[in-house]
């Protein structure tokens, strides 16, 4: 069973998103928070195998419990968000992230990503990240990039497939553009990860952006 707690401050909203959970045969809701300092207080006492975190939430922000929860290796998150928020969800997904979705994903696809995000891997959906990507490439850089060297490490091969990363190409994708297994591919993206010390591919995404990889 996948444990997931429930972080949304608006209550039919969050009604919505358990009733969904809840009609899958492998998803438990083992709790729900109105707000983010529940979502830490409950994700420390519950130690649930990831948290559905809500951006704008009061008391705490859906970013900074965000960053609390997986400092202390409490759970994967998974963010909600709209596009008019993606400022948020950046630092969000800096802050740790495994994911995001929007709020108008339907039951199905809100379902599959609690399955793939518990399953350990941080792509939701290439072309929502694409998406997201193009937003920031658009905008005024506010913070300093990241430094260049981290990069150093990497084999050829990896920064190859952190770049396709960057583009939010799937491993599939990724297999057929650098003509490579698709296994392949997933022992490159778990080894760069490693290398990088990111939890996600999503993060490694953003750090290709910013980088220019």
């Amino acid at each position: 069973m996948i444990r997931v707690l429930v972080a949304e401050d608006q209550s039919a909203v969050r009604a919505g998103l358990v009733l969904i959970l809840r009609s899958a045969p492998d998803v438990e809701v083992v709790g729900e928070a109105a707000d983010g300092e529940q979502a830490v207080a409950l994700a420390r006492e519950l130690r649930p195998d990831l948290v559905l975190m809500d951006v704008q939430m009061p008391r705490l922000d859906g970013v900074s419990a965000t960053r609390q929860v997986v400092a202390e290796g409490l759970a994967d998150v998974l963010v909600l968000t709209t596009f008019d928020l993606d400022e948020y969800v950046f630092g969000a997904l800096r802050a740790g992230a495994s994911g995001f979705l929007l709020k108008n994903t339907d039951a199905k696809d809100l379902i599959t990503a609690v399955r793939t995000v518990a399953g350990g891997d941080g792509l939701i959906a290439p072309a929502v990240t694409r998406r997201l990507i193009a937003e920031f490439a658009a905008k005024p850089v506010r913070e300093p990039t990241a430094d260049p060297s981290v990069l150093d490490s990497l084999t050829r091969r990896e920064r190859e497939v952190l770049s396709c990363i960057g583009e939010g190409l799937s491993n599939a994708e990724i297999a057929m553009r650098l003509e490579m297994a698709e296994a392949t591919v997933k022992t490159h993206v778990s080894r760069l990860l490693g290398k990088l010390e990111l939890r996600s591919r999503v993060q490694a995404a953003v750090l290709a952006q910013e980088l220019g990889v």
